[in-house]
């Protein structure tokens, strides 16, 4: 069958087209990918950016929170030690050689007390005992002091083998403790505490829960920003956080991650309990 020259004129005109639309094409879809390419890098590096200034305020954060911890130390504790030390050397002159040597040996462990209690002290002054001691070892300790002052009774477990999270999410997720406590102490007016760490092979969780009041989220103040903020803290360490609450049945916060996924965003759950 012979192709008519009509045919083939049309079959070279479309071959022509396509020679010449064909570049064409391909560079506009290069276009698009390198656009797109590059929106997903400067988001990115504003994700990032993000995380970094909340890190820093993090750290702002816990400082802030260590030194109050410590200025009602020092008053509450090492002043008072002290004092104790100055008024036992403050001996009348009469006092026998064994009543000296009493209250000598007294002075002399209660400032064995004090020097070890402000060297606790200076080593909480910066987040770095986070990274030294880990998560289970910060949290027990700050129970410990809780627990010391008598204000609430915290009782902690750890569940499975302890691993390190990281650096960054440890640090976010002890703030988010020290939060969660500081909301508790001042709010719940709660006579207990349980804080668990529980450790699997692809999940780690973090459940804070105390007897309370409770609340309903609508009825906080300014629609209860500083759980939010707890919720905002864990997604940008890729944890997803739950806080369950409603009046008279106290408040749980679980902030669950899996250890071995990279470090991304994540979403976090906010509500009431019915």
């Amino acid at each position: 069958m012979q192709i008519s020259t009509k045919e083939t004129i049309e079959l070279v005109v479309t071959a022509t087209l396509i020679f010449l639309l064909a570049p064409a094409f391909v560079l506009v879809y290069v276009n698009l990918y390198n656009q797109r390419k590059k929106k997903h890098i400067e988001e990115k590096a504003l994700l990032e950016s993000r995380f970094q200034q909340e890190l820093l305020k993090t750290q702002v954060e816990m400082q802030e929170q260590t030194l109050n911890y410590i200025s009602r130390e020092i008053h509450d504790n090492v002043t008072q030690v002290l004092s104790f030390v100055k008024l036992n050397l403050a001996m009348p002159a009469k006092a026998t050689h064994e009543q000296v040597s009493v209250k000598i040996d007294e002075s002399r462990n209660l400032i064995a007390q004090v020097i070890n209690d402000l060297r606790d002290l200076s080593k909480s002054l910066s987040y770095d005992h986070i990274v030294q001691l880990g998560l289970v070892k910060t949290i027990e300790i700050e129970a410990g002091r809780i627990n010391k002052s008598g204000i609430i009774k915290i009782e902690l477990a750890i569940g499975g083998n302890a691993q390190g999270l990281g650096e960054q999410r440890e640090l976010v997720l002890f703030r988010i403790f020290q939060e969660a406590l500081n909301n508790a102490l001042k709010h719940s007016g709660a006579k207990q505490l349980k804080i668990s760490l529980d450790y699997f092979d692809h999940l780690f969780n973090l459940t804070i829960q105390d007897n309370g009041v409770g609340f309903l989220a609508a009825e906080l103040p300014n629609g209860g920003s500083g759980l939010k903020n707890i919720v905002n803290r864990a997604a940008l360490i890729g944890a997803a956080a739950v806080i369950d609450s409603a009046p008279g049945k106290g408040c749980c916060i679980k902030i669950s991650i899996d250890p071995l996924t990279q470090q991304t965003h994540a979403n976090g759950d906010y509500h009431s309990a019915g």
